[in-house]
């Protein structure tokens, strides 16, 4: 599904299969690497490790031991908390991982090898400390030109609501319908699950949009790069990086994705979650700087609090107000097939 680019990620193997790591997390939304790997890659995945952890994978929930034991050859930070870090109350458990003859691999800003205790103890055993979160050196400042091809790109009225999930699922319905396809990962998981792609909250923000560029070059007019998007451009702490991706992305369509329900922006109190309307106007607005066609395809929901007759109640009653398709990809069914010819159109 995944066209990787450049050295570094065709040269990045990934220690396989994992055991997730949650840590003490309490928030679900910031477990999505886990959730997400579970999902799209379920058969690379033994089991859960946590301290202190809350949220759950549904997983069976192992020792580093005993993962190892099943076949486990890394343990995969599940976690992706503001900022990125690596608090000091998970040091223990990672380095019992490490002793237990796994690999760690991680999405966090921080790097493993910066943690004295990691670093030390991998150097011992003889095990691999993995950062996905390292950008290429050589990534260009934006050109603006327009490539050949056609790009779809995920938006949201927040973080972690299923831009991912969207691209992901849009892209294997695409590829159904026999229309040559790359899935462009652009975060953490979509990497950990793709085998490439480009992690761009970790780019310097001047190259933010030739990262973009790099990450769907020219194709073939009849291909499709559907690219994960990242953030919202109504974040108060991450609409940098949105902002940067749709104009390096140059989308011809974008999805928005929507959590019915969310009030409250991910990570800051006091934010209200922005209106599907606000972002559909605000990716309009600002895409066509770099692409004066660009169109809303329709709209993406996350009704997973939701049972499935409100969850098609509320799809059906925010098609009609919005005059899109609005389909949870998740649940499949008539509107998504819908939100895909929509978006093909």
């Amino acid at each position: 599904m995944n066209a990787p680019f450049g050295a570094r990620s065709t040269a990045l193997v990934l220690p396989q299969p994992y055991l997730l790591f949650l840590g003490d997390t309490t928030e679900p939304g910031y477990a999505k690497t886990a959730f997400g790997l579970r999902d799209w890659a379920g058969d690379k995945c033994v089991g859960e490790f946590a301290c202190g952890a809350t949220v759950t994978t549904g997983l069976p929930s192992l020792t580093p031991a005993e993962a190892a034991a099943q076949g486990a050859r890394g343990l995969v930070i599940g976690v992706a908390n503001p900022g990125g870090v690596i608090p000091a109350s998970w040091r223990k458990s990672l380095v019992e991982a490490l002793e237990a003859g796994l690999d760690i691999v991680s999405g966090m800003h921080v790097r493993l090898s910066d943690i004295p205790e990691l670093a030390e103890a991998a150097a011992l055993l003889g095990r691999r400390l993995i950062d996905i979160r390292v950008p290429p050196l050589d990534v260009p400042v934006a050109s603006g030109r327009k490539r050949s091809g056609k790009r779809l790109l995920t938006v949201g009225t927040d973080c972690a609501l299923g831009k991912k999930y969207t691209a992901l699922a849009l892209a294997r319905a695409f590829e159904a319908r026999g229309i040559d396809t790359s899935f462009r990962a652009t975060g953490q998981t979509g990497i950990m699950i793709a085998g490439g792609g480009m992690p761009m909250d970790a780019v310097v923000s001047d190259f933010e949009a030739g990262a973009a560029e790099v990450l769907s070059p020219d194709a073939d007019p009849a291909h499709w790069d559907v690219i994960e998007g990242q953030g919202s451009l109504a974040h108060p702490a991450y609409a940098a990086v949105s902002l940067g991706l749709l104009h390096g992305s140059q989308p011809d369509i974008f999805v928005v994705c929507h959590e019915p329900g969310r009030t409250e922006m991910l990570g800051t109190a006091g934010y209200k979650v922005a209106s599907i309307e606000e972002i559909i106007d605000l990716t309009t607005a600002l895409g066509r700087r770099t692409n004066p066609n660009i169109r809303c395809g329709g709209v993406s929901f996350n009704t997973s609090a939701l049972g499935e007759a409100e969850a098609l109640e509320v799809m059906a009653s925010e098609s009609a107000r919005l005059g899109l398709p609005v389909a949870d990809p998740v649940r499949g069914g008539p509107a998504f097939d819908a939100l895909v010819e929509s978006c093909l159109a």
